[in-house]
C-alpha cells in the first residue's frame, strides 16, 4: 500500500478502509477501577487495535473498554476525542470514584480490610473508611499511599523522611517518553484522511525514520524531530513552528508552503529541497535557527528568512529570487552561485559571506550593512 495515498479506495479491507477515513482521536486510558497512572494514546483502526495498544501501555491483557459511566464500548466509532476510558481484563466495570482503590487491591495483592490493634483491642474496618470519613486525621494519612512518610512527619522522625521520600519517588512508574516509531506513525497516517490536519504538537519523534512519507498539512508545532530522517518526505504546508529539527536529514524534501517560524534546524541537511510553490504560497522560516545547515541546490524563490540565523550555512547554487533576507545573519555563509535577483538583504549581516560566481549582480541597494 502506498503511504502517499494513505487510504486507497477499493483496496482490500472494505469496511476497515472506510473506518480509516475518520480522523485520529486521543483518549486517556486507565486500568479498571484506578484513577491513576493514565496513558494518553491515539485511537485508530479497530477496537482490537485499541486493546492491543492498551495492553502494551498499561501492562495488562486488555479484553474490554468502558467509558466513565460504566458503559461497555463495542465499536471504535463510539469513542470521541479526549474521552476517558477504563480498560478491563474481563472483570466487571469498577467505578474509581466510589471504590477509590488502587489497582493493586483490585488484583488481589492486598485486601482493603484492615485489622487495628488499639490498646489491646482489635478493630476491623476498611481502608476507604479510614481515608474518606476523616481525611485530615492521622489514621487517614497513615493509610494513604504515603502513609509511612506522613507518620514520620507527624512524629518528627527527620532521619527517615528523606529516605522515605527517595523510596516513594523511585517506586513511581516511569513516564513513557519513548519516541514514536515509524510503524506507529504510519498507522496514524493510514487512519487519517489526506486533507485532515493530524495533530502532532509536542510529540517526540527523535531519531525516527520518516523518509518518503506523505506528511502534508500535519501540525508538528513544537515537536521533537531531532536527528530524524525526513529525506524525500512531502511536508507541503506542514506546520513546523518552534519544532526541533536539529541534526535532521531533509534532503530532497518537498517543503512548499511550510511554516518553520522560530524552528531549530541547527546542523540539519536540506540539500536539494523545494520551497517554491507554483501557486505563490511562500515558505515561512522567519526567525529560524539555521546555523550550519546545508541547503545546497535548494529552490527557495520568495522564501521568508527574515531575522533567521544562517551563520556558517551552505547555500551554494540556491535559487533565492525575491527572497526576504532582511535582518538575516549570513555571517560566513557560502552563497556561491546563488540567484539573489530582487532578494531583500536590507539590514542583513554579510560579514565573511561568500558571493562568488553569482548568477545575477548583487546591488548595493539590496544590503545596507
Amino acid at each position: 500500500m502506498s503511504v502517499s495515498d494513505r487510504c486507497l479506495p477499493g483496496s482490500a479491507g472494505g469496511a476497515g478502509c472506510r473506518r480509516c477515513r475518520r480522523s485520529m482521536r486521543r483518549v486517556t486510558l486507565f486500568v479498571n477501577g484506578s484513577p491513576r497512572n493514565g496513558k494518553v494514546v491515539a485511537v485508530y483502526g479497530t477496537l482490537s487495535d485499541l486493546l492491543s495498544v492498551a495492553s502494551n501501555k498499561l501492562g495488562i491483557k486488555a479484553t474490554s473498554v468502558y467509558n466513565g459511566k460504566g458503559g461497555l464500548i463495542d465499536d471504535i466509532a463510539l469513542i470521541r476525542d479526549d474521552d476517558v476510558l477504563f480498560v478491563c481484563e474481563g472483570e466487571p466495570f469498577i467505578d474509581p470514584q466510589t471504590d477509590g482503590r488502587p489497582h493493586e487491591e483490585l488484583t488481589g495483592s492486598h485486601t482493603d480490610w484492615l485489622t487495628l490493634n488499639v490498646g489491646g483491642r482489635y478493630f476491623t474496618t476498611t481502608r476507604s473508611t479510614l481515608v474518606n470519613k476523616e481525611p485530615d486525621s492521622m489514621l487517614a494519612h497513615m493509610f494513604k499511599d504515603k502513609g509511612v512518610l506522613e507518620e514520620a512527619r507527624f512524629f518528627g522522625i527527620d532521619s527517615l523522611i528523606e529516605h522515605l521520600e527517595v523510596a516513594i519517588k523511585n517506586s513511581q512508574p516511569a513516564e513513557d517518553h519513548s519516541p514514536i516509531s515509524r510503524k506507529e506513525f504510519v498507522r496514524f497516517l493510514l487512519a487519517t484522511p489526506t486533507k485532515s490536519e493530524l495533530r502532532c504538537q509536542g510529540l517526540n519523534f527523535s531519531g525516527a525514520d520518516l523518509s518518503r512519507l506523505d506528511l502534508r498539512y500535519i501540525n508538528f508545532k513544537m515537536a521533537n524531530l531531532s536527528r530524524c530522517n525526513l529525506a524525500h518526505a512531502n511536508l507541503c504546508c506542514a506546520n513546523l513552528e518552534r519544532a526541533d529539527l536539529s541534526g535532521s536529514v531533509l534532503d530532497c524534501a518537498n517543503l512548499q508552503g511550510v511554516k518553520m517560524l522560530c524552528s531549530n534546524a541547527e546542523g540539519a541537511s536540506l540539500k536539494g529541497c523545494n520551497f517554491e510553490d507554483p501557486s505563490g504560497l511562500k515558505a515561512n522560516l522567519e526567525g529560524a535557527n539555521l546555523k550550519g545547515v546545508d541547503m545546497e541546490g535548494s529552490q527557495m524563490t520568495g522564501i521568508n528568512l527574515r531575522v533567521a540565523t544562517l551563520k556558517n550555512a551552505k547555500l551554494k547554487n540556491c535559487n533565492l529570487r525575491g527572497a526576504t533576507l532582511a535582518g538575516t545573519d549570513l555571517e560566513n555563509c557560502d552563497l556561491s552561485g546563488c540567484d539573489l535577483q530582487e532578494a531583500n538583504l536590507r539590514g542583513s549581516n554579510v560579514k565573511g559571506a561568500i558571493f562568488e560566481e553569482m548568477l545575477t549582480p548583487l546591488h548595493m541597494s539590496q544590503s545596507v550593512r
